[in-house]
């Protein structure tokens, strides 16, 4: 596992964590918001009004409704993301990453606008009489790009395990397991099993569930998040003071958080973002290709509340909770993970700030004199007995190490330390460091008026975040599965998705979020790509739309300009 999860964080430094991506990824959005003249402001009304059927047509083709679509595309990006993945950015980035966030947002708005138009103009019917749309579709006719739409299906097949099931199975075993310890095995079984059933219905039944699923968990966890803010009010303004204040220069050390560069909070947080509102990635067109409508652009402009939905609404309301209740840089007892525990030579601490500076460097990766330890520790009924190393737990310096094998026994005995990392399978680690993901949103929600009650919101709040994700994910993994292999490849599809989402119940939480990392970004360039490709296109069928739509509808509020380029 250990060499598996070094082969990962290798492999996104070539990918997601590499320097060009957050700058592509924006950069995309910059571009046609530029380019189309900024319609993520100016058709955000009338979205709405399309939301509301206020111009649909009954008898147009699709599985779905507006909102039906526009739920299903939120279930999949109003999840881990939003809860776990708001965390681990934070507690990567701090403050500052929050603002590359909304970054991400505000343009993502746009591309979302333009992936789910093209993607909805060239969707099909399939053999059993189903809508099926997406990137791989315009590749394929529009762009006459076979192979990158082979490449774009197969990256999200692998994405629908890496983003869509993996993740969220991991997130929800650790919450429920962190609150009312309960067993991930009990938590996997039974959520695999409705799963599964859920989906076998195919896109209306899930579009059914989750229409309902969205309102509700969404309600139910800003009234919980509300709450923890009014209970912290007098921080709110600092946090959002430091959320802009650090935005072009990084967030420096404060408490057990060591600090992290510019160039570290803004690549967490556009990565993050992405991974919250999926802007880019071309998942979302998947949905909305079920939709009924006749235009393109149409379906495009409901997409654009999507990232403002997720990620300025829902994000930001898990943010400001992290933030404003402190627990991003507290230390909190909790069982060390492996591939997040780093065992450095000589004795260090975050109280000084030569350590503090070396130890910043050290894991934002910059030139640093923190060397790995290696050699052995001498323990003796849990507790070290020398000194002369320092051990870090989720990029902190961990306190109250004890050590331990099995489940309640502590170790006595010699532990062997290659390169920083422990070599005895059996032997793991407890103690007090900072946390991160869904364990931490747990830990802010725990600061309210609420009392014992929050933490309880976020575990149910992110089991139906989560489920209703894996709902969305698997149907955006059987639609490239029938443009890959045909219908008669869903049903296999969908029986070897709900194991996975079992056996992800139970893997390690680093481990699975790093395979997510990795499988998004190679889903997102086929798609970037693709879309500049096809910019002329999508600039003249909105101009075509509102040459209709002046006509159709002579009396409502026209928002288009004179010349939408």
């Amino acid at each position: 596992m250990e060499q598996l999860s070094s082969f990962l964080i290798t492999l996104d430094g070539f990918l997601g964590s590499a320097q060009y991506f957050p700058i592509l990824l924006l950069g995309v959005g910059i571009f046609f918001t530029i380019y189309l003249g900024f319609p993520q402001v100016r058709y955000f009304r009338h979205a709405w009004r399309i939301l509301a059927g206020r111009y649909d047509d009954k008898d147009a083709p699709g599985d779905t409704t507006h909102f039906q679509a526009l739920a299903t595309a939120l279930s999949g990006t109003v999840g881990t993301g939003n809860i776990g993945g708001v965390a681990l950015a934070l507690h990567v980035g701090g403050p500052a990453a929050l603002f590359w966030m909304w970054a991400t947002a505000l343009f993502g708005m746009t591309t979302k606008f333009v992936e789910v138009l093209i993607s909805y103009k060239y969707r099909v019917v399939d053999e059993e009489g189903h809508m099926a749309g997406g990137p791989m579709y315009y590749m394929d006719r529009g762009m006459n790009m076979r192979w990158l739409a082979i490449l774009f299906a197969v990256a999200c097949v692998a994405t629908s395990f890496g983003t869509g099931s993996m993740p969220q199975a991991n997130n929800i075993a650790q919450a429920m397991d962190a609150t009312f310890g309960l067993s991930p095995y009990w938590t996997g079984g039974v959520l695999a099993v409705a799963l599964g059933l859920v989906i076998i219905g195919g896109i209306k039944r899930i579009a059914a569930v989750t229409s309902k699923l969205v309102p509700f968990m969404a309600a139910a966890y800003g009234i919980g998040a509300l709450a923890v803010i009014v209970s912290n009010l007098e921080f709110v303004g600092p946090a959002f003071v430091s959320v802009f204040r650090d935005a072009f220069s990084g967030s420096a050390a404060a408490g057990g958080f060591l600090g992290a560069s510019f160039a570290y909070a803004f690549n967490r947080g556009v990565n993050r973002g992405l991974f919250s509102n999926e802007a880019g990635q071309g998942s979302a067109p998947i949905a909305h290709a079920s939709a009924k409508g006749r235009e393109p652009v149409s379906e495009g402009f409901v997409a654009i509340l999507e990232p403002f939905i997720d990620t300025i609404l829902i994000c930001t309301l898990t943010g400001l909770v992290i933030l404003s209740s402190g627990v991003w840089n507290e230390k909190f007892p909790n069982d060390f993970q492996d591939s997040d525990t780093i065992i450095l030579a000589g004795d260090l601490t975050d109280s000084d700030a030569q350590h503090v500076t070396a130890l910043s460097a050290f894991l934002t990766d910059q030139p640093s004199s923190v060397q790995r330890y290696s050699g052995t520790i001498e323990v003796q009924n849990g507790e070290a007995t020398h000194e002369g190393f320092t051990i870090l737990h989720a990029r902190s310096v961990a306190e109250n190490v004890t050590y331990h094998i099995g489940q309640n026994r502590r170790f006595t005995g010699e532990v062997m330390v290659r390169d920083g990392r422990i070599a005895e399978p059996d032997v793991y680690l407890r103690g007090e460091s900072l946390i991160h993901s869904a364990a931490l949103t747990v830990e802010a929600f725990n600061r309210s008026f609420l009392g014992s009650i929050g933490p309880y919101i976020v575990a149910f709040g992110l089991m139906l975040f989560a489920f209703s994700t894996a709902l969305a994910w698997s149907y955006y993994g059987d639609r490239s599965m029938t443009f890959l292999f045909g219908t008669k490849s869903i049903m296999p599809y969908r029986l070897v998705y709900v194991v996975g989402f079992f056996l992800a119940a139970i893997a390690d939480t680093t481990l699975i979020w790093q395979i997510a990392a990795i499988t998004m970004v190679v889903m997102t360039l086929p798609n970037l790509l693709g879309l500049m490709v096809m910019r002329k296109e999508i600039r003249q069928e909105i101009r075509n739309y509102w040459t209709g739509f002046s006509k159709a509808h002579p009396d409502a509020p026209n928002p288009a300009p004179k010349d939408t380029g």
